[in-house]
């Protein structure tokens, strides 16, 4: 029974990460049936597990299958779908009838896809709004799995539906709806005519449309056209702002564009846009030899000045303008009790400098003598939910290996294995230092825990 069971298909990440057990149990089962190709065992699985599963645990296992980052037994959400609609617990939803329509589509099932749309028109002949939310969701579900066919056709029916109606509402929902569709299926050129079309009929772009169309531009490489609609953007009234700005980032990243990204971020700190942990992520995803550098913590430089050794000129300028931003205050708390490091929502690149600054920070704070030990040093990384293999942070990885080269006196949190933490004896000779604590004191510390340091030892287990 245990070699079964070890034989038994991995599921997506997405679906270990999210399911409940009853619902993880139940995809595997239904991949092993799948996979002896038994429609009618398959069948009676799907059965059983509705009359057995509650709302949330059978709707969650649906939106798996429908998700556009799941192939793996999406063939079984209509089947599942029209099991599920007929549970006495199920209310009728427009928008988990366009995502299963959208996932038809994209498996080429245009006929059934046709049946669920004829199906919900029907039901919302009389209600304007809903059926045009309903083809706004539509859209925006295509727009998902890339199917621009898909998008093309819910569009024209928007439109159709949209030209009986007075309400501005109801315009400006759906423009923003076609617009970033078309945005997504990389037809920029489209969806800014169609902006023109909006403002012709009283509808004012919102910030979405131009950012919107900014990527899309700048996605395709386009960047003549990605600064003329910031320039549009900025004259409908709408300031360049952090997002847009990561936008038009990533976009240069995509193309190597360095030095251009470089003249992006003096631009936003000209006029004062802060930078976020996404700036990071997006500038530095662009920097192949950081990127590079990260796959092998063990040769890893543990300065800022020996990684400033290892860049070209392009990526040295990207560097220095990352490294006076306000993003390690932001995420950095210093308090008496505690001082934490969050590091949180960063890819590999980002939490290496942002380490790396956070060190310099330490020595210069200490050095000044003008800032409290805390009792507790904690760096979070979280524990690897969203990770390739589930439970495996590359971040955390990251962070021990630098730990460990430098000789860090921090060890894995017990009670939470996505931190790292400094206590026990060394937390408690600071916690005696007390807050009148002179930098005197401090250093006095400092040599009594060299020698103590020596007979530590640090468990990463």
């Amino acid at each position: 029974r245990s070699h079964q069971r070890q034989q038994l298909p991995r599921l997506p990440l997405a679906s270990q990460c999210a399911l409940s057990k009853q619902g993880h149990r139940f995809l595997t089962s239904l991949a092993t049936t799948s996979a002896a190709a038994d429609p009618c065992a398959t069948s009676r699985l799907l059965r059983k597990f509705v009359a057995s599963s509650s709302k949330s645990v059978a709707l969650t296992v649906l939106s798996h299958l429908l998700s556009p980052t799941t192939s793996h037994l999406s063939s079984l959400a209509l089947p599942l779908y029209s099991m599920i609609s007929e549970a006495a617990w199920f209310s009728w939803n427009p928008k988990l009838v366009a995502d299963v329509i959208a996932l038809l589509w994209k498996q080429d099932k245009l006929n059934e896809a046709e049946a669920l749309i004829d199906e919900t028109v029907l039901k919302l002949e009389f209600r304007e709004r809903e059926l045009c939310a309903f083809y706004c969701n539509l859209i925006n579900t295509h727009s998902k799995h890339k199917s621009k066919q898909g998008v093309l056709d819910s569009y024209s029916r928007l439109k159709d539906a949209l030209s009986h109606s007075s309400s501005i509402d109801l315009k400006q929902r759906a423009y923003e709806s076609m617009i970033g569709g078309l945005c997504v299926i990389d037809l920029p050129q489209e969806a800014e005519i169609m902006m023109e079309e909006m403002k012709g009929l009283g509808v004012k772009p919102s910030a979405f449309e131009f950012r919107s169309l900014i990527y899309a531009y700048g996605r395709l490489g386009l960047f003549a056209d990605m600064r003329r609609s910031v320039m549009l953007m900025e004259v409908g009234g709408f300031e360049l702002d952090t997002v847009c700005s990561n936008m038009v980032l990533s976009s240069l990243g995509v193309h190597n564009e360095l030095l251009e990204m470089v003249s992006w971020l003096g631009r936003m700190k000209d006029l004062g846009v802060p930078f976020s942990i996404r700036t990071y992520n997006s500038v530095l995803n662009s920097c192949s030899t950081i990127m590079s550098a990260v796959q092998d913590p063990k040769s890893l430089p543990l300065s800022i000045e020996e990684l400033m050794e290892i860049l070209d000129r392009d990526e040295a300028l990207v560097l220095q303008k990352l490294i006076g931003s306000s993003v390690l205050i932001e995420v950095m708390e210093w308090k008496t009790s505690e001082l934490k490091l969050d590091l949180h929502g960063m890819h590999l690149g980002s939490a290496y400098l942002i380490m790396l600054q956070w060190f310099d920070e330490l020595r210069s704070r200490f050095l000044a003598g003008d800032e409290v030990v805390p009792t507790e040093i904690r760096v979070v990384c979280g524990v690897g939910k969203h990770s390739i293999v589930r439970g495996d942070s590359p971040v955390k990885g990251l962070v021990k290996e630098m730990m460990v080269r430098m000789k860090n006196p921090m060890r894995i949190d017990r009670k939470n294995i996505g931190c790292f933490i400094a206590k026990g004896r060394l937390s408690y000779g600071c916690e005696n230092l007390g807050e009148d604590s002179t930098m005197e004191d401090y250093k006095e510390l400092q040599a009594f825990e060299a020698k103590e340091l020596e007979e530590i030892t640090v468990d990463y287990a």
